[in-house]
């Protein structure tokens, strides 16, 4: 039975064949310790590893198997989203952002249960991490806003052609998923193909992601992250026109 390593911040992290398997009590946990450091949090995702703990514990380091991902041609614009879409677009009372309000997004998801869990998981120390990661270049949000106010968004980590969605939150009906919509055609814009999900949730799943093994993704994470870091991160209402349904909305 493999033992969970422990790390100090000089360590590096172990590779992730040896995170912890199905039959363990915690499958794809990889090692345990060392600080969020925007250094320590490049290495991980740049090997597919993430941090996911609750407060009280020590950083724990995540390498799940399968991972879950959504390839952007593959995102499920249903007939109802669509329509709330081409509302959005057409008023003049909405408006998608990105990168306004970045701590502001990641204090709503930090305020939001994930998927199925009673509690948050975005802890004060995970917070002040990727605020100051955001001022590295790395972690970006893509919001969405109704008569000038913040009502649904998510954030995300970006390296090279490899984005890791994190958390979403919404105080508005569909706020996320429009939020999440803008992001797949913004990175359809940018040659982004993937993006990565973490862990396996109804909602995302019936938005068009899906598990792929673990060594699928490093494969794909070895190629992408590698490649030219996306240097404008604008939103431009031409984006829409990613996605087929909402073709011809702004003529």
């Amino acid at each position: 039975m493999r033992m969970l390593t422990w790390i100090d911040d000089g360590d590096a992290l172990p590779p992730t064949h040896l995170a912890l398997g199905p039959d363990s009590d915690a499958p794809g946990l990889l090692a345990a310790g060392g600080s969020l450091s925007p250094p320590r949090l490049e290495e991980a995702y740049r090997h597919g590893i993430f941090p996911w703990f609750s407060e009280g514990q020590p950083v724990l380091w995540w390498s799940p198997d399968p991972r879950m991902v959504l390839p952007t041609a593959q995102f499920k614009l249903s007939r109802s989203l669509a329509k709330t879409l081409r509302r959005f677009v057409r008023s003049p009372r909405c408006e998608l952002r990105i990168d306004s309000a970045v701590s502001e997004v990641i204090e709503a998801c930090a305020s939001t249960p994930r998927d199925g869990q009673g509690g948050t998981w975005i802890v004060p120390q995970m917070v002040a991490a990727y605020a100051e990661w955001h001022r590295h270049g790395r972690v970006h949000s893509v919001e969405t806003w109704v008569d000038g106010r913040l009502v649904g968004g998510l954030y995300l980590v970006a390296i090279g052609r490899m984005v890791y969605g994190e958390s979403m939150f919404a105080q508005a009906t569909d706020a996320s998923k429009i939020a999440l919509a803008a992001l797949v055609c913004f990175c359809r814009t940018h040659g982004v193909t993937l993006i990565d999900c973490q862990q396996n949730t109804g909602h995302l799943a019936s938005l068009g992601a899906h598990e792929i093994a673990r060594s699928t993704f490093e494969d794909h994470l070895s190629r992408t992250s590698g490649e030219p870091d996306i240097s404008d991160w604008t939103y431009d209402s031409s984006m829409w026109s990613q996605l087929d349904a909402l073709q011809g909305t702004l003529s």
